[in-house]
């Protein structure tokens, strides 16, 4: 087991997390601090300006009325593309789960035991019409006489006759 250990390949490396590398740790510490308060101070003056529109207890740093009526906007066209994002995932759901029932009450579409036996049908045909596998598959040009031309339906009509007589023996 340590063998097998030893011999996989490692693809990365992150010496953050080896031993050591203080100074390393503590400079990518602080600067994913500094990157949350980056993403959380906008977002907490935003909400609370937003908020102290309607209480004015809320402390806030601004209330320019243009930014109350941006974030209305944003709000409201955020709340339409949730609503057709929800439209389509869940028309999308219903088609598929509907889809999938048509399948499963069809079960089954594959037949094996049939399908071995249309192969050896069609195999014993084929050797009558076109001559033996290894001929077929060995030759290098083969002339079809026009006698040997496939109707239109004669592969299905052979599959139905093998059915009809798979039916009578049963």
């Amino acid at each position: 087991m340590a063998k097998k250990d030893e011999d996989k390949q490692q693809l990365y490396t992150d010496k953050y997390f080896e031993k050591g590398h203080w100074l390393l740790k503590i400079w990518q510490t602080i600067i994913a601090i500094l990157g949350w308060l980056a993403v959380i101070i906008p977002i907490v003056i935003t909400v609370t300006s937003f908020w102290a529109n309607f209480d004015s207890r809320v402390p806030h740093l601004w209330s320019y009325k243009e930014g109350i009526y941006e974030i209305q906007f944003i709000g409201i066209l955020l709340a339409f593309c949730f609503v057709m994002s929800a439209m389509f995932s869940i028309s999308m759901t219903l088609i598929q789960n509907r889809k999938r029932d048509r399948l499963v009450e069809q079960w089954p579409t594959f037949n094996p035991i049939n399908q071995n036996k249309r192969e050896k049908t069609i195999a014993a045909f084929f050797d009558k019409r076109f001559g033996n596998k290894e001929f077929r598959e060995n030759v290098r040009t083969y002339d079809v006489q026009p006698e040997q031309n496939l109707d239109t339906d004669e592969i299905k009509d052979l599959y139905e006759a093998h059915d009809i007589d798979d039916l009578d023996k049963e």
